[in-house]
């Protein structure tokens, strides 16, 4: 039972001030002037000042609350490495039993996992929301179990009371981790780009190491190996070898006595792009869609355009010889013999043999195309006549021949089945497409024999419209129609005329995105989506092969005519390989390095702001588990061998009483009693 006094006054406390000067000030006059009686008038306007204040009596019946104690105990990944996780359970032990032995203690244990999405360990945001679910009266003292690896350690909390950091790890660890320090999400093809990559040995490390052996691998090809100074920053320059995603590791291999190898490499994915796609422009005979192709090249600003146009037939018989038939004298040896391999696509647009380019500079296109080149033609009536460039070194490449019959009449194009799976024309049907018109009419089509590779559109009479090819290195395409232009004028609705020309340039030139068989992923975090193009057949099940070298098998499913989809979540970062049939990736999981491995030396440093502030200590669990100890607040709560948790004396109030100690009848009473008193002892004077 708990006794206090309160005060409950009948007039504002201004007023009672008021009449308590009042009296001093007539006490004080009366003293001087020796009034008899003084004394007792004095008491009697005390007991009216007494009832006026309304002194009260309150007696609570109070329980005492126990101390609470926050415990926060790491379970991140870091914790797994050498020993710790046997000096955490021996920690968490010993500190069960002090806790238990301390009187009215209750323990609160907080576990802390692995941060979402490659955050670390939030040890401050836990110790946050566990706070807020405590009064913050009741506790005693915060105790956190972990290496002080802490990523979130600028994560401003109030502390209601001193904090203490107990160590795992020991004095001798040591480790050697990889940084790549810049990865440049894109590069340009052929063109070497600067990563910046550093060795380094953290903690206790061995003094007789100097140099560290790196290992780069691309896309999963055989590493190649190098030796680095350690702690140095070394600038390593790299050319990507192909357009798309180039998946880099680089590592180091694992010394004995290093806490871990999961920071001794580095993934980085890089797309290449090609900094200028440079095309050649062949025109013959001039018509109405002659800038068709031209207003499609200039409008992509990453193409580089030379444009050779035929303007006027040599047969026209007005003197002129052929070599001047320019305004200036065209560089076509340069072009065609010196310069081809320049090119990335080379483009003859209803060009037919007229003399101007020899026998020979088209055989050189054709070895061009065996090389690795790209070569489209887009034809016209000159293609099914005697001049037609199938008649010349050219058609050796070419994959089709003409029949010599021009079809001039109005025709649908339409995709084939085998145009349906092509990536330069899946999903370019209108019928796949609800809502879409139908396409509009061609008016004219060379018809094609003995045609070669893929035919993805056909016309009249399913006679082969767009047929691809690919010979040796290179690529080739034949397009039997010069009425493409038709779609672009809107012509009965049109069509997707500059979306089918792009694919088709694109494809041509070798842009990874439209491989007809290709196996890919797209990551989202330690999640994968797969994905299987084929020209023919179904897909097997996906082989995914994880960076420990276990292999697992998944079915996957038709998304499309020719692509196939399914979905992997790997167990840990990484670099996985993929394969399905003939085709093979690779694609990274994940950091290489998660942040929980990045600094693996246990510190006080990341919590010494924290700590420092309520007078909370660090300790190592190498030395023992400390005591623990009473102290005040305000007082060091942290020494040699020991840890102090500050008692809070909290209570829970169960019942209030009050009882009037100056009843304001008594107190009138009482006043009168003196009054009358003062009366007596002035009247006997």
């Amino acid at each position: 039972m708990t006794q206090t006094i309160l005060f409950d006054p009948l007039l504002p406390w201004p007023v009672i001030w008021a009449l308590t000067v009042l009296v001093l000030a007539s006490l004080t006059l009366a003293l001087w002037r020796r009034l008899p009686g003084w004394g007792l008038r004095g008491l009697a306007a005390l007991c009216l000042l007494g009832a006026l204040t309304g002194p009260l009596r309150q007696s609570e019946d109070r329980a005492p609350l126990s101390d609470i104690v926050l415990v926060a105990v790491d379970n991140t990944a870091s914790q797994q490495l050498s020993d710790r996780q046997a000096q955490l359970d021996e920690a968490r032990t010993g500190l069960e039993q002090l806790l238990d032995a301390r009187p009215n203690t209750e323990t609160r244990w907080i576990t802390v996992e692995d941060g979402a999405g490659d955050s670390g360990t939030a040890l401050m945001q836990a110790l946050s929301q566990a706070l807020a679910d405590e009064p913050q009266g009741r506790v005693a003292g915060i105790i956190a179990l972990s290496d002080g690896q802490v990523h979130d350690a600028d994560h401003t909390i109030d502390l209601p009371a001193p904090m203490h950091l107990l160590m795992t790890g020991r004095q001798g660890d040591w480790d050697r981790r990889l940084i790549l320090r810049n990865a440049p999400a894109f590069a340009i093809i052929g063109e070497p780009v600067t990563l910046t990559l550093r060795i380094e040995d953290q903690g206790a490390a061995p003094a007789n190491q100097r140099q560290a052996p790196l290992e780069i691998s691309i896309d999963g090809a055989p590493p190649q190996r190098f030796n680095l100074p350690l702690g140095v920053d070394f600038d390593l320059p790299l050319t990507l070898p192909h357009g798309g995603r180039n998946v880099i590791r680089f590592a180091t291999p694992e010394i004995d006595g290093e806490l871990t190898d999961r920071n001794n490499a580095a993934l980085v994915q890089i797309n290449g792009v090609r900094d200028r796609l440079r095309v050649l422009l062949v025109s013959g005979e001039p018509h109405a869609g002659g800038r068709t192709w031209r207003n499609l090249l200039k409008s992509d600003s990453s193409v580089d355009l030379v444009h050779f146009t035929i303007l006027r037939p040599p047969e026209k018989q007005d003197g002129v010889p052929v070599d001047e038939l320019s305004l200036i004298a065209f560089p076509t040896r340069e072009l065609f013999l010196e310069k081809i391999e320049d090119f990335d696509l080379i483009i003859f647009d209803r060009y037919k043999r007229r003399g101007i380019l020899p026998a020979i500079y088209l055989d050189n296109v054709a070895n061009y195309v065996e090389q690795g080149g790209a070569v489209l033609v887009a034809a016209g009536p000159d293609f099914a006549s005697a001049d037609s460039i199938y008649r010349s070194p050219l058609a050796r490449v070419l994959p089709a021949a003409p029949t010599a019959r021009v079809l001039e009449q109005a025709y649908r194009p339409a995709v084939t089945a085998a145009g349906h799976r092509h990536p330069v024309t899946a999903g370019l049907d209108p019928q796949r497409q609800e809502g879409m018109p139908p396409w509009g009419s061609w008016l004219r089509q060379i018809e094609l024999a003995a045609a070669q590779g893929h035919v993805l559109m056909e016309g009249v009479e399913a006679r082969p419209l767009l047929v691809l090819n690919r010979v040796a290195a290179g690529r080739v395409a034949l397009l039997a129609s010069d009425h493409a232009w038709l779609w672009s004028r809107g012509y009965q609705g049109g069509g997707p005329q500059l979306e089918l020309l792009r694919r088709l340039a694109h494809w041509m030139m070798k842009e990874p995105e439209l491989e007809e068989e290709m196996l890919w992923a797209e990551v989202t975090g330690q999640t994968m989506q797969v994905f299987r193009r084929r020209m023919s057949g179904d897909a097997g099940p996906l082989t995914v092969t994880g960076p420990d070298g276990s292999e697992t098998s998944l079915p996957m499913q038709e998304r499309a005519p020719g692509l196939w989809e399914a979905s992997y979540t790997g167990a840990e970062p990484g670099l996985y390989r993929l394969g399905e049939g003939t085709a093979d990736a690779v694609v990274g999981l994940g950091p290489a390095a998660p942040r929980e491995f990045q600094q693996t030396i246990a510190t006080a440093d990341l919590l010494s702001p924290v700590l420092a502030p309520l007078r909370g200590g660090a300790l190592a669990l190498e030395e023992g588990l400390p005591r623990l100890r009473e102290v005040s607040a305000g007082r060091p709560a942290s020494g040699r061998g020991w840890i102090g948790l500050t008692p809070r004396a909290a209570y829970e109030t169960r019942s209030v009483s009050q009882t009037a100690l100056l009843p304001a009848w008594l107190g009138l009473l009482l006043a009168a009693g003196f009054v009358i008193a003062g009366w007596l002892r002035e009247g006997r004077r």
